[in-house]
């Protein structure tokens, strides 16, 4: 037999009720073999749409499993340490100092700065927003934000990319993420700004969930790119 250790996160730690628990398959068992016990154990929890990680890596659905591996189960994104420069990568907990990060990212060969501050806002869905808490499959999500950062760099050829999220509970005009992107040229600087946010929010695995006034919500994440999901076989 084979044992696995199980983390789940947003929405689906809530709905099974654990943020993490071993599984016990037989031998040479597969990613998808397992969402289909676990399917088969908890037919209330919907695993479309989802994406599996093993051992902090995406998976795909014929992943052989090996005993005391680590899976992670993996909704919609909602959208570490740091990387040596001109790279900065990291997950903090603290309020971000968005001034004080785009003025260390400048140097005397650039030509742009261009920056995404996303900050919490005070409504969503048509509800007072009271504040937002952020969690994260951290080790993944923080190579996961290494990797787009050094392609981002590669791909438009910027000269440093600096990558923030923040997780735990942020106030309404807090920054949740912020990413600079400085460059020789401004067109490299704006199209490397905006791949690197859309990108993030789809694949980085960190979640938010909205409190309001009345209740709260797990948000609606983007769907994974179609080459990361991972359906469970129908049940039979």
């Amino acid at each position: 037999m084979t044992q696995v250790r199980v983390l789940a996160f947003g929405v689906l730690k809530d709905r099974l009720g654990a943020e993490s628990f071993p599984i016990t398959l037989p031998e040479r068992a597969t990613v998808a073999d397992l969402l289909s016990q676990l399917g088969e154990s908890r037919p209330d929890i919907v695993l479309k749409g989802i994406a599996v990680s093993v051992n902090a890596e995406y998976a795909t659905a014929s992943h052989r499993l090996l005993n005391g591996d680590e899976v992670g189960l993996l909704p919609p994104v909602s959208g570490g340490t740091a990387a040596a420069e001109p790279v900065r990568v990291a997950l903090v907990r603290d309020p971000i100092d968005a001034e004080v990060l785009v003025s260390s990212a400048k140097a005397g060969a650039d030509g742009a700065v261009v920056v995404f501050d996303g900050i919490v806002r005070d409504n969503s869905r048509g509800r007072t927003t009271l504040y937002l808490d952020y969690e994260a499959y951290e080790e993944m999500a923080a190579k996961q934000m290494n990797e787009l950062a050094r392609e981002a760099e590669a791909r438009f050829g910027v000269r440093h990319v600096t990558v923030i999220h923040r997780l735990g509970r942020l106030g309404i005009g807090e920054t949740s993420v912020l990413i600079v992107v400085a460059s020789a040229h401004r067109a490299q600087a704006f199209d490397a700004c905006r791949w690197l946010i859309d990108t993030l929010k789809k694949t980085v695995p960190i979640w938010k969930k909205e409190i309001f006034a009345d209740g709260a919500v797990w948000a609606d994440g983007e769907p994974f790119p179609a080459e990361l999901h991972v359906e469970a076989p129908d049940a039979h």
